[in-house]
């Protein structure tokens, strides 16, 4: 708890996976990447509870080994790749509530595939939200200009054009504002913005971190860590 707000973080991790089989389950040094988000979890006070959401056995089995809670087996109509993390967690909310006979104000998303993570990322992220009284924050990263979406360019058939019809004016990088990508170590919501379907509001915050982070989704992705964690 934190200035009153009850705080519940959920790690989604469902069994399938097309890139990396079995991701969720991938070790780092011998420590699960459910282990290591769990460990997050234990050393963050102010978090009130964790529990994870997935439809596999052996994930939940692993969550509960860590100290995960685990309410639920999560349907099948909510664990294809193209469910949107906002049914996910509104799914886990309400039954958890249901189970438990308690509201929580404040809903952290801690996805397991974002090892690189500190604990001072996600309770800067708890903090922002409750502190400046917003609905939403995500952790982010800056993009480097090199990158920027209006450098970018597409393939039109065998035509090359820029993403944006306003790259051909960009010549200098100073012309360029600064951009952000999510980078998955943490989302914090309140209970209003996810039961009103309302993840990214006009009272969104984030979190930038100066960091490296890495998003787990391929062997390569899972090497690069281990080599980051190694050294």
């Amino acid at each position: 708890m934190y200035k009153n707000k009850s705080i519940l973080a959920i790690i989604p991790a469902r069994g399938g996976s097309k890139g990396l089989k079995n991701k969720n389950l991938k070790k780092i040094n011998n420590i699960s990447l459910i282990k290591r988000t769990c460990n997050i979890i234990k050393k963050i006070k102010i978090i009130d509870l964790g529990v994870i959401s997935s439809d596999s056995k052996k994930i939940i089995y692993e969550g509960n080994k860590c100290g995960l809670n685990s309410y639920f087996i999560r349907p099948k109509r909510l664990s294809g790749d193209r469910v949107p993390d906002l049914a996910v967690l509104k799914h886990a909310l309400l039954i958890t509530e249901k189970k438990i006979n308690k509201k929580f104000d404040v809903i952290v998303m801690l996805q397991v595939t974002s090892p690189l993570r500190k604990v001072s990322d996600v309770k800067n992220c708890i903090k922002t939200l409750i502190n400046r009284k917003m609905e939403s924050v995500w952790t982010v990263s800056e993009v480097d200009k090199k990158y920027h979406p209006l450098k970018q360019l597409i393939l039109n058939g065998e035509k090359l054009k820029y993403y944006s019809n306003n790259g051909s004016k960009i010549i200098a990088r100073q012309q360029l504002s600064k951009t952000y990508i999510r980078n998955g170590a943490a989302y914090a919501f309140t209970r209003d913005c996810l039961l009103k379907n309302k993840i990214l509001t006009r009272k969104t915050s984030a979190v930038i971190l100066r960091t490296k982070q890495i998003s787990i989704d391929t062997n390569r992705d899972l090497t690069t860590v281990k080599n980051l964690l190694k050294n």
